[in-house]
């Protein structure tokens, strides 16, 4: 009888030590196997068992069926979600655990520029080396019809901001939420739109705020330029801004604009044609929107860059000619 409940009491005490040593092994630092952050991809479809050899395998100092023990023992071997994970120095059991369920896939930076062109979208895209690329290859038109936005013209339609995404997301999930993103903006700042506004359609406003984008060197002058252009709409006059024609050169722009390609027309010759481009010539940020639809109270129809990055607006001619010899012809 006494070698029973001493043999009890061993195995309860053996049982309390094993425990405890599973609740200090919980807490205590894996022993990475290289340098942290570990990066680990989880294939979809993974079960526990192969969870835990992709671990093993990948660098984690724990034997796979140490890990998939766990894992089963927690009650959440069938919750583990797939993706790319950074496993951070330090990390214990029961956080990587915690990151598994919960599907705290590592994250990367994609930002996109006020400014950029769609062709500078797609170079940038092609720039992030933990980015999927399935883009490359497509044309424009199948771009937008794999982010689902078949027959829309792709220039402007990104909002210019920074983008967390996955790591081994394709690239076309920064598209997908660009453009989702700049749809929102541009509806908010469409139902701000001033009273007068020359501006019919969302779409027109989008125009105007990318050329409001390109011609602006300083903040300070964005609604003044904006009223610039919203006036010569009002009145019918052609807008004759330079990086509208820049954008309809396309790739045979070399850096210098010339008298000829002022004379030659294209669909974005703004000194040729009257009105709006066809489409946005460029992605403008959310202060370009307000001021296209929040255009400055101003009579000019003119304005000069000064050489400092702002503009001089004139009114008439006669003023603004004299501001070209100003800053310009330096008379």
């Amino acid at each position: 009888m006494r070698a029973l409940r001493n043999l009890l009491i061993f195995v309860l005490l053996a049982a309390g030590l094993g425990w405890a040593a599973f609740q200090w092994w919980l807490l205590r630092p894996l022993p990475l196997q290289t340098p942290a952050p570990l990066s680990v991809d989880i294939a979809a479809g993974s079960s526990s068992r192969a969870v835990a050899e992709r671990l093993a395998d990948a660098g984690v100092g724990v034997p796979a069926p140490v890990l998939y023990a766990w894992f089963r023992l927690s009650g959440q071997s069938r919750a583990l979600k797939a993706g790319s994970y950074d496993l951070e120095a330090g990390i214990t059991p029961e956080r990587l655990l915690q990151k598994l369920v919960r599907g705290e896939q590592a994250l990367r930076s994609v930002t996109l520029v006020e400014g950029w062109t769609f062709r500078d979208v797609l170079a940038a895209l092609r720039g992030v080396p933990d980015l999927t690329p399935d883009l490359d290859g497509l044309s424009p038109a199948q771009i937008m019809e794999r982010i689902g936005r078949p027959g829309v013209h792709p220039e402007g339609r990104f909002f210019p901001d920074t983008y967390r995404v996955a790591r081994r997301a394709p690239a076309s999930a920064v598209l997908r939420q660009a453009a989702q993103v700049m749809d929102a903006r541009l509806a908010q700042a469409w139902s701000q739109r001033a009273p007068g506004s020359p501006l019919k359609t969302p779409e027109e406003a989008l125009i105007l705020a990318s050329i409001v984008e390109k011609e602006t060197g300083a903040a300070a002058d964005r609604a003044h330029v904006a009223g610039v252009f919203s006036n010569r709409l009002r009145i019918g006059m052609r807008l004759q801004t330079d990086p509208t024609v820049i954008y309809g050169l396309g790739e045979r722009f070399d850096g210098n604009l010339r008298k000829i390609d002022l004379q030659t027309d294209t669909p974005y010759n703004s000194y040729t044609r009257a009105g709006l481009p066809p489409t946005p010539i460029a992605m403008p940020g959310w202060a370009a929107l307000l001021a296209a639809v929040q255009p400055a109270d101003t009579r000019a129809l003119y304005f000069v860059a000064r050489g400092d990055g702002s503009s001089h607006f004139s009114s008439t001619l006669d003023e603004h000619n004299a501001a070209v010899r100003r800053y310009i012809l330096n008379r």
